[in-house]
């Protein structure tokens, strides 16, 4: 199935270096793996710390790592952590405005938290120019990475309450911060930015928030609709490796967590038992090796569909709105992208118009999932000069 391909290939979205080379975490003397005390009202600042410069990224004159509260899958008090890079100069009459950077795969362990890993050189470059042009940035390392409980793997709600907890929370710090933020991501991130854009509004009321737009690049979506066909008859294309399995196992690991009442470890094979098992601590390149020589199929006994109320069930866990947007969405999209097929942009920038959304579609016939990060700049970059002048 051909549609299978293509959905794991979404899942495997964009690897972040820093995931592959698997480095030892430096937690810049903020260690809150077995965080256990007092959990306040969603999108409180409990810590904060300057992050070790090793860290940080070339346009930032200061950096932090912070704790704050927020909402996890089971919608209860959590906590999260996130990176906050400040500009360097003066901040600007009425403070700085916010972007929320919203990250790709890199695993579920705690050893792939995003903020206390060095930063991949695109990424470095693509955060320094959203700096450069005077944005205070925070990345949200999602609930689970680097504090108590396991990440959310693609559940829209819960990392949209994740990012948008670390906005709230970040205006909480002692900086001059403008009330206007928005939202940029990348791949896994950029469904993670768009599910964040949905409900920006709605979780940030009462905070003094503006919202006022998403920039989305590699974005999958619907995805739901095909992880749905799997089970033991799946076929895959040859060559495609061991990293299909990974992100299937990291799909398992998440929904399982996420829905102990769907019992998914009743279709699955011992193998995939303990490929979601593995899946929970390592991150995205030692999980592949680890499933070296095991396909998907070989994690089912039976359908994942054969599940009662299963559809449902992918579609509350990781299904994209395609309404109720209150803000424009920017989705930029390289047609030479193999790791999340660009039909799965395009599919739903048409699905977006058609329910009456605003959203601003860029193709780059040239470029790649990684190469049109950058080259989207050149747009997305007036499209949010546009939102914040509005």
């Amino acid at each position: 199935m051909k549609r299978l391909f293509i959905a794991l290939a979404a899942m495997a979205l964009l690897v972040a270096p820093s995931a592959q080379a698997a480095p030892v975490p430096d937690w810049s003397g903020m260690d809150v793996r077995a965080y256990a005390g007092p959990i306040p009202a969603p999108g409180t600042l409990i810590e904060s710390t300057p992050m070790a410069p090793r860290l940080s990224v070339q346009a930032a004159a200061t950096a932090y790592r912070i704790l704050y509260s927020t909402t996890d899958q089971h919608n209860s008090p959590a906590t999260s952590t996130a990176a906050v890079f400040v500009p360097k100069g003066q901040a600007p009459n009425g403070g700085w405005p916010v972007i929320a950077w919203a990250h790709g795969t890199v695993g579920l362990g705690d050893d792939c938290t995003p903020s206390a890993l060095p930063r991949s050189q695109r990424d470095d470059e693509y955060l320094s120019h959203w700096l450069e042009q005077g944005y205070v940035v925070v990345g949200s390392d999602y609930t689970g990475l680097g504090t108590p409980g396991l990440m959310s793997y693609l559940n829209s709600t819960a990392t949209a309450h994740a990012i948008i907890d670390s906005v709230i929370a970040t205006h909480h710090m002692d900086l001059p911060l403008s009330s206007k933020w928005a939202l940029v991501g990348q791949s896994q991130g950029g469904a993670a930015a768009v599910a964040s854009a949905r409900w920006a509004t709605e979780f940030s009321r009462g905070t003094g928030l503006d919202y006022r737009g998403v920039v989305a690049t590699g974005t999958p979506a619907n995805i739901d609709n095909v992880v749905i066909t799997a089970g033991p008859d799946m076929v895959l294309p040859q060559g495609l490796g061991p990293i299909a399995s990974a992100y299937t196992a990291y799909i398992l690991a998440g929904l399982r967590e996420a829905r102990p009442d769907l019992n998914i470890d009743s279709v699955l094979t011992q193998a995939g038992k303990n490929a979601a098992a593995k899946a929970e601590t390592l991150c995205t390149a030692p999980l592949s090796n680890a499933l070296t020589g095991l396909r998907p199929q070989d994690f089912f006994a039976k359908p994942l569909a054969s599940l009662p109320d299963m559809t449902q069930a992918l579609k509350d866990y990781m299904g994209t709105p395609v309404s109720g947007y209150d803000r424009p969405i920017f989705l930029g999209v390289g047609l030479r992208d193999q790791d999340v097929p660009p039909s799965s942009t395009l599919k739903f920038a048409d699905q977006l118009k058609a329910n009456g959304q605003d959203v601003t579609l860029k193709i780059y016939p040239d470029d790649d999932h990684s190469s049109a990060v950058l080259t989207s700049m050149a747009d997305s970059t007036p499209f949010l000069q546009a939102q914040f002048a509005g």
